[in-house]
């Protein structure tokens, strides 16, 4: 578990975390999460193995830390959809096109993240309820959309869109074919 305190941390520290977060987020990028060592990690941000696990007992801990702030992206990346003078259909093909983005912009995220759906003891459990969250708010906000689609649902196929474009290193001119039958699918016709 992360170490947490009522105090900040002292200046010297929050730079040794901030130098290991973005180690971490470079190693994940670049080789994904399972082929990303602890140990790379602590070499890459210049610090020691102890530094590193005053801050992140293990590597999922890390791993959340690293994509924190791109729960904050996926809201208001949902938002900003919704909030487009498109119509429906467009709206909601601009939400898929930005969330296969989102989950492919960590190596191997769209499959651990898609696989953890509905285990709140997963250690991706967090980022499963921000996409859980942010499909029902694009859902709520789409007048066509099927009454029978559910956020859930959403996220599944969605993600395995996205695990496949990931895994198979498809560019977006390749996954668009496939989120635009998902949307049709998503729609009243």
């Amino acid at each position: 578990m992360t170490i947490t305190t009522d105090k900040p941390l002292r200046a010297d520290a929050q730079r040794n975390r901030s130098r290991i977060i973005d180690a971490a987020r470079e190693l994940i990028r670049e080789k994904g999460l399972d082929a990303t060592s602890m140990d790379e990690v602590a070499k890459r941000a210049g610090v020691g193995p102890g530094t590193l696990y005053r801050h992140f007992a293990t590597k999922d801990e890390l791993y959340d830390a690293a994509i924190q702030a791109w729960a904050e992206t996926v809201n208001a990346r949902a938002d900003e959809a919704l909030a487009s003078s498109f119509d429906d259909r467009e709206r909601l093909l601009n939400w898929l096109r930005t969330y296969v983005s989102l989950l492919t912009a960590h190596k191997g995220a769209a499959a651990r993240i898609t696989a953890s759906l509905g285990d709140p003891g997963s250690a991706y459990a967090t980022k499963c309820t921000t996409y859980l969250h942010a499909n029902e708010r694009v859902i709520a906000g789409l007048d066509s959309i099927r009454p029978t689609v559910d956020a859930m649902q959403m996220c599944r196929v969605v993600g395995g869109v996205a695990a496949v474009a990931d895994q198979s290193e498809l560019n977006a001119e390749a996954v668009e074919p496939l989120i635009t039958v998902l949307a049709d699918g998503f729609l009243e016709a």
